[in-house]
């Protein structure tokens, strides 16, 4: 079976999706459809700005949003999803790559999230860190032992663990993990502790704006991020997105369940191609690719 997996924040890079505008009748339509919708030429910002004007959560979200899912549409009848999974933001993107939601209402949650997401770190300085070559148990462990906000957000392959929470948090689980053995414990520089009980004013936000939308019955199932297991139920895939904004993205869990469930080859549709360096760490033998765009 054939997986389609879609990348989060960070996979953004300056000339992101020019290709598309430029060589697609189609792409170019769908970037001017964002444009409009959104109030703002985010295309020049992704084919022009720098790399710190593409930082900004408000850009970076649905930047990232357009690359994926107008690079899945102008594939044609070379997109054939069989399973999808999205890592974090990119759930969005694999909910519009099978149907179960539209490119316009897509767009819409991805705005309302990054905005949300980015009231929410202005509340309280908050940060993630990113934790190599430790027991995912151990990391759990330090984390529920301290006081402060620190919990693990992203299970991203084997042996690597990003946690998040309060500033004084991550750093005291930075000391702690690097005094029991862990590889590297690396603080990111980040706009705040995203997947952590930190996001939970923007989850309130984002909650109306969810049941306010249309879901549909999906053409094949996606493996979200909260639970690691596939679904297919409109109700569910709401919930499970619910959820997502203060619960740990599951990406390990998710492809090795994929695997289980009969994936035979995985693509990377959208920018960079980090999640197919984590899927190698979970299986060194699938087959990963890039999906690309043939004009």
């Amino acid at each position: 079976m054939r997986a389609y997996v879609f990348p989060g924040q960070g996979a953004q890079y300056p000339g992101m999706g020019k290709e598309l505008y430029e060589g697609s009748s189609k792409g170019r339509g769908l970037f001017e459809t964002a444009n409009e919708q959104l109030g703002f030429r985010i295309t020049d910002i992704m084919f022009e700005g720098s790399e710190e004007d593409l930082k900004q959560t408000r850009v970076t979200q649905p930047a990232i949003f357009l690359h994926s899912t107008i690079l899945a549409i102008t594939m044609g009848d070379r997109f054939q999803p069989e399973m999808v999974a999205g890592h974090s933001l990119g759930e969005f993107s694999a909910l519009v790559a099978n149907r179960a939601l539209t490119f316009e209402d897509g767009l819409s949650l991805v705005y309302k999230r990054a905005m949300a997401m980015q009231k929410a770190c202005e509340m309280e300085p908050s940060t993630m860190a990113a934790i190599i070559g430790m027991d995912d148990a151990l990391i759990e462990e330090v984390c529920a032992s301290i006081n402060d906000v620190v919990v693990p957000a992203n299970y991203n392959s084997p042996g690597q663990v990003v946690i998040s929470g309060s500033v004084a948090g991550i750093d005291q689980a930075v000391a702690m993990l690097t005094e029991k053995g862990a590889k590297r414990a690396i603080k990111l520089t980040v706009g705040g502790a995203f997947h952590s009980p930190l996001m939970r004013p923007a989850q309130e936000e984002l909650t109306t704006a969810i049941h306010e939308t249309r879901f549909s019955d999906p053409i094949c199932p996606i493996y979200q991020n909260v639970t690691a297991e596939s679904t297919a139920d409109p109700e569910l895939i709401k919930i499970n997105l619910i959820g997502q904004l203060t619960s740990p993205v599951r990406w390990t869990q998710s492809v090795e369940h994929m695997i289980r469930d009969g994936a035979s080859s995985f693509t990377e549709v959208g920018p960079g191609k980090v999640l197919q360096g984590l899927i190698k760490k979970v299986d060194r033998d699938m087959i990963v690719e890039s999906a690309v765009f043939e004009g």
